[in-house]
């Protein structure tokens, strides 16, 4: 009983730090997705990202990120916009980089909500992921229940759809946990058939080297011809597998004031991308997703598009 109200107060305090799910997972071994992530290393598809081969017992079992670790409570935040930026004119930016760093928004949420979980249930051992470290988050909120890994390998809901961050809270508090949901993509293959790099080779396996949002920010080199006219003014990263996806009609705006986009990039046009300096790039991405790219990879990615 105590194991229930514990996993039900969690929940009601995610509702109320504006998380839109939280599910509970049994923090365990994951060998259903151990041949699957050993399979996609060695096809490569992780591209120039090395470090996916590392630390690949801590990616299957929490217990060797968290000592003594018993659960894994997953959550979703929503980032889809009220207004997309034109792309009229302009280079399209992936939504999830519209606002602030989401590492750090949410990481101060849920320190926040931990706070306040310690003072109601008392002390308890814990760490906080958001999309960091060696953690398959998808695999964690599928068995939680959030959601079901689509064709196009995020993570969807029959009431949201697909535009939201995921994080975690690996903890040594033993919580009554959830079961994993249906998978609702059923013969739709649009995001496999709108991918304009064949990045989707299979159901649910994406080869990342071919992906645009790989291209565009993970890739450090020079992009690769075989991208050539098919990035379709892709700037930083792509959202055209979970724009086509039909489970997103049901995208809400989110409510998150630290999401919205800055006046730079509601305003610029391709010419003032193609004119941007350093010190303007620091000036407007200071606390952006966009600085992963660096000034000199979002240089290259508008030279690439241009060329």
């Amino acid at each position: 009983m105590k194991l229930e109200k514990n996993a039900l107060l969690i929940k009601q305090k995610a509702k109320k730090f504006g998380f839109q799910s939280c599910g509970i997972s049994k923090a365990d071994f994951l060998e259903e997705d151990a041949l699957p992530l050993e399979n996609w290393l060695k096809n490569n598809y992780h591209g120039e990202m090395q470090y996916m081969e590392n630390y690949f017992d801590k990616r299957l079992d929490p217990r060797l990120l968290v000592e003594g670790a018993k659960s894994v409570i997953s959550l979703a935040y929503n980032y889809f916009p009220e207004q997309e930026i034109s792309s009229l004119d302009n280079y399209k930016i992936s939504k999830y980089a519209y606002g602030k760093d989401y590492h750090e928004v949410i990481k101060d949420i849920l320190k926040d909500m931990v706070r306040e979980l310690q003072e109601e249930i008392g002390d308890f051992s814990f760490r906080i992921f958001v999309d960091s470290a060696p953690v398959l988050e998808r695999s964690w909120a599928r068995k939680s229940g959030i959601g079901w890994v689509g064709k196009n390998a995020n993570l969807i809901t029959k009431q949201s759809g697909s535009f939201y961050f995921l994080a975690e809270i690996i903890c040594d508090f033993e919580l009554e946990t959830d079961f994993a949901t249906s998978d609702h993509c059923g013969t739709c293959t649009k995001c496999i058939d709108a991918c304009p790099t064949d990045a989707i080779v299979n159901d649910k396996i994406i080869d990342g080297s071919k992906c645009i949002s790989y291209a565009t920010i993970e890739l450090k080199n020079e992009i690769p011809e075989s991208f050539k006219n098919k990035m379709e003014d892709w700037m930083f990263g792509c959202d055209i597998c979970q724009d086509v996806c039909p489970w997103n009609r049901f995208s809400k705006p989110h409510n998150q004031p630290k999401f919205n986009p800055n006046l730079s990039l509601q305003n610029f046009k391709k010419n003032d991308w193609q004119e941007l300096s350093q010190d303007l790039f620091s000036e407007i991405f200071q606390k952006s997703p966009i600085k992963r790219a660096k000034f000199s990879g979002l240089k290259r990615n508008i030279e690439f598009l241009e060329s």
